[in-house]
């Protein structure tokens, strides 16, 4: 079937070489096109300690394909004018936001969603727990790129920039992130997903994908239930009283905490494919998609950290690939077709939404119960094969 086809060319690059693949736990690829589903396979188990087989309706974590959904509605709300891509965002959050080294160069939104900021991650800074702020991580030196300022062009990717995304949505909206998120953005195109698990349906909550590392879970073991504490705790009790509006957008995790079954997140790519649009529901202008998906940073060849030649193009939260300039290995399936959208990567798990728009085609899909570090092929996508 062309959408297996499809699906099985971004999971596995099409290569088989040495060293051997890892065996996963589990593997769902969703293929589709602008009017629907065209195909999908699920192998391998949700919970390999209940057994439970995964379907392509259970919830995973997805990791940094969350950055693109938070641009969703980065642009919905820019669209309301209630945000602007180019003006300095310390207008919204009610201090200076500054790279202490660059003091006179303002930051946008544009830079933070295109991590061309000067925001850098030093050792998971970016996951801020209850009780402390955004402000006081900025404050400190180790959260910026002193070489590179903002407005540079100088691409480095960064965590950090979206927990100050997440932090001027509240302050603009009035409204606690994850909750603005599934009414504005996650409702609108009919899907029960959610940033940690709190504002996800009880029967979504049932079907967690459980992550795995050399077969213990690492993420989302929660039997059923809602996690007794949806958000980082450090110290202190998991009383959500001590959290307070636009201070700490990383609470619930919009850096890479959505949780979204792949075949809801198909739905996001045809969302993207019908230029805003899906199933006659308005979500953006098509003027809104093109801006997502168009680049907002391009490697020339000393501008930026390509990771191994993984990212060379880069747009609003959104990768486009390939980029076809030398030093870069981003055509998973090597047939030179171009496509929109992002990766994910962490706990063990790998996934990936990519549109084709010429085409109207896309694939969402995950891979789960990998190493830290799997084998990788002709490219920086690591391999797979199908589980046991």
């Amino acid at each position: 079937m062309r959408g297996i086809a499809l699906a099985c060319l971004a999971l596995t690059a099409c290569t088989t070489v040495p060293p051997a693949p890892e065996v996963s736990v589990s593997q769902v690829g969703v293929a589709f096109d602008r009017t629907g589903e065209v195909g999908s396979f699920a192998d391998g188990f949700a919970d390999p300690a209940t057994s439970r087989a995964v379907t392509a309706d259970d919830p995973v974590r997805v990791a940094s394909i969350s950055k693109l959904v938070v641009s969703i509605g980065v642009m919905k709300l820019v669209e309301q004018e209630k945000l602007d891509l180019d003006i300095d965002v310390s207008t919204w959050l009610g201090w200076s936001l500054r790279n202490p080294a660059y003091p006179d160069r303002p930051i946008t939104l544009r830079l933070l969603l295109s991590h061309t900021s000067s925001v850098r991650d030093f050792h998971d800074q970016y996951a801020i727990p209850l009780g402390t702020s955004v402000q006081s991580v900025m404050a400190e030196p180790s959260s910026w790129d002193r070489k590179h300022g903002p407005g540079a062009g100088y691409f480095t990717y960064s965590n950090l920039n979206f927990p100050i995304v997440a932090s001027i949505v509240e302050r603009v909206t009035g409204e606690r992130f994850d909750l603005w998120m599934r009414r504005e953005v996650l409702q609108p195109m009919k899907l029960d997903a959610c940033y940690n698990w709190p504002t996800c349906s009880d029967a979504k909550v049932a079907r967690a994908v459980v992550l795995t590392q050399a077969g213990k879970p690492v993420k989302d073991d929660l039997g059923g239930e809602q996690p007794d504490c949806p958000v980082y705790v450090e110290d202190g009790p998991c009383d959500l009283g001590r959290w307070h509006l636009g201070d700490n957008g990383a609470l619930y995790a919009p850096q890479g905490g959505l949780r979204i079954s792949m075949r809801d997140l198909a739905r996001v790519g045809r969302m993207l494919l019908g230029g805003g649009t899906i199933d006659g529901v308005r979500l953006l202008t098509p003027k809104s998609v093109e801006l997502m998906l168009a680049p907002a940073w391009v490697f020339d060849g000393r501008n930026g950290d390509t990771d191994h030649g993984f990212y060379c193009t880069y747009g609003l939260a959104t990768q486009q690939i390939p980029s076809a300039m030398r030093g870069c290995h981003d055509d998973p399936a090597a047939d030179g077709i171009v496509r929109s959208g992002h990766a994910g990567d962490a706990y063990g798990l790998r996934s990936g939404l990519w549109i084709d728009r010429l085409n109207g085609t896309g694939v969402a899909y995950f891979v789960s119960g990998l190493s830290d570090d799997p084998p990788r092929g002709r490219a920086p996508f690591a391999q797979r094969k199908r589980p046991r």
